[in-house]
């Protein structure tokens, strides 16, 4: 029996014993985990933001035309008679080219110049009663002006006989014909596109945008390239600005005379332009790697903040060899990071190696 309670005691000792333990284990605190990004250190390297002058370069396309383009047209309306050349075909200066049926044209000549007979004849008729007291003055000076009046009508009715025919005003080469004979033109309708066939008459005409277009002044020179020319440039300079923008397509058409380099060039011939060494602009430079999620002209950069990173948005202007050109979003000395920058995010922790 003495054995047997020595044997409960022990017992009942060892179970209030664990029970005490486990009651002092729940009662503590477990050890908080952090997050392993958050604990680590990411190393990474960063560079000073630079103020630099530079000028990025020009670029666009455009197509051969002819800087003495012409489009040739009736000054009077009536039926075309005669058309005397086709498309492609070269012409010389004066050479008539095409001409309006004259029956219209030529009865307005005839009844002018009747017109003018008759005021002569009521002018003399005037005159002779104002002798013999019969005319007052005021009937003879209507009737000189009536005069004056049928003979500018004269005058005008034969400039338009005159210029019922075209004729080539320069040497050249026929581009369009519009229209055929027996069609009813209207005064000013182009009948004609012609261009004169100089080789130094050729020009590149491109559209720009606005901002190249205010940097651009005559005389600025430019690299032009062609597919019929693989591996060949000519130099070319900037004849030409225009006044406004093309209202089609909002660009502005600017003209470059070329050197042909006695090579053969015809109309409508595609070209690639560059133009460099224009206005430099003051620009904030970083290298490539510093920026991350470009998107256009919109991108970022990570910006050191203490032991962590803050990502801040900027504008690039262009990219040239390996460096990209900022035009807003950080100052001149603001240090951002080149490398490790793929590992981060803002909620980071770095180290900045040297």
């Amino acid at each position: 029996m003495k054995t047997r309670s020595i044997i409960q005691i022990t017992l009942t000792i060892a179970v209030a014993m664990v029970l005490f333990f486990m009651a002092c284990s729940k009662q503590e605190k477990p050890e908080e985990v952090l997050p392993p990004s958050t604990l680590e250190e990411i190393p990474v390297k960063v560079t000073t933001v630079e103020q630099s002058t530079s000028s990025e370069a020009v670029t666009a396309t455009g197509s051969v035309e002819s800087d003495s383009e012409a489009r040739l047209s009736f000054k009077t309306g009536g039926v075309i008679d005669r058309i005397l050349v086709d498309e492609g075909s070269s012409v010389k200066k004066g050479q008539l080219l095409a001409k309006l049926n004259l029956t219209e044209i030529q009865a307005q000549v005839t009844q002018a110049q009747e017109g003018v007979k008759k005021a002569e004849r009521d002018l003399q008729r005037a005159q002779n009663l104002y002798r013999d007291s019969v005319a007052t003055l005021e009937q003879v000076q209507n009737a000189t002006t009536a005069l004056n009046v049928a003979k500018e009508n004269l005058q005008i009715a034969q400039f338009n006989l005159s210029y019922s025919e075209i004729r080539a005003p320069i040497a050249g080469k026929i581009l369009k014909k519009l229209m055929n004979e027996g069609e009813l033109t209207s005064p000013g309708n182009p009948v004609f596109m012609m261009h004169a066939a100089s080789p130094g008459d050729w020009i590149v005409k491109a559209g720009l945008t606005d901002k190249d277009f205010v940097r651009l002044k005559i005389g600025d020179r430019a690299t032009l390239s062609f597919d019929a020319y693989p591996n060949q440039n000519f130099t070319a300079r900037v004849s030409e600005l225009p006044q406004s923008a093309d209202p089609m397509s909002g660009l502005y058409p600017v003209e470059f005379k070329f050197d042909t380099q006695g090579k053969k060039f015809t109309y409508g011939m595609f070209a690639t332009l560059k133009i460099d060494g224009l206005k430099n602009g003051s620009y904030l430079s970083v290298p490539v790697d510093a920026i991350i999620e470009g998107n256009g002209a919109n991108a970022f950069v990570f910006v050191p903040n203490g032991d962590k990173v803050q990502k801040v948005p900027v504008r690039v202007a262009f990219i040239r060899n390996e460096k990209v050109m900022i035009s807003s979003g950080i100052q001149p000395g603001t240090q951002v990071i080149i490398d490790g920058s793929a590992y981060l995010t803002e909620e980071s922790l770095i180290k900045v190696m040297n």
